[in-house]
């Protein structure tokens, strides 16, 4: 008995010892195994957070090109309506430019005025340009002497805006 239970010992023993030397192997492929499935799912995780941050971009682009347009658009407006003040103003100007040059005529001829006043008598103008203006017509425009606020030396002011 003691010979068959040594014998059946000795096979258990050697089952044991088989085992335990697969079992380091076995343990290094589960490990092998678990490692790929690891990398493999974190190969998975990386791609979809570059697909992820891809599409982010691609938004960010559009919305970009979008403001782009708009931008440039209300560029075009304000600089077309610039165009048009900028030309408008030049009208301005010259108008300015020709209404101060009336303007200095006029000053001129009311200091020629005030300097023949002994000359020139107002009312025998008025009643030179009365006797002609009603053959044209009655009216401030025609006959200006009639006017009481119009005097013959008072200066016309300049006003010049820059």
């Amino acid at each position: 008995m003691a010979s068959s239970s040594g014998v059946s010992s000795g096979s258990t023993a050697m089952l044991r010892n088989s085992s335990s030397e697969e079992d380091p192997q076995q343990i290094m492929d589960l490990r092998k195994r678990k490692r790929m499935i690891s990398n493999r799912e974190s190969a998975r995780r990386s791609r979809m957070k570059k697909q992820k941050h891809l599409d982010d971009l691609t938004g960010q682009l559009g919305q970009l090109a979008r403001e782009n347009n708009e931008i440039l658009t209300r560029m075009n407006a304000v600089s077309q309506l610039y165009m048009h003040i900028e030309a408008e103003n030049s009208i301005l100007r010259a108008q300015m430019a020709e209404l101060s040059h009336r303007l200095g005529s006029l000053n001129e001829i009311i200091e020629y005025a005030n300097f023949s006043d002994g000359l020139f008598e107002p009312e025998d103008a008025v009643a030179s340009v009365s006797a002609t203006s009603h053959q044209i017509g009655d009216g401030f425009f025609m006959n200006p002497w009639n006017n009481a606020s119009f005097h013959v030396n008072q200066p016309i002011m300049d006003m010049v805006m820059y």
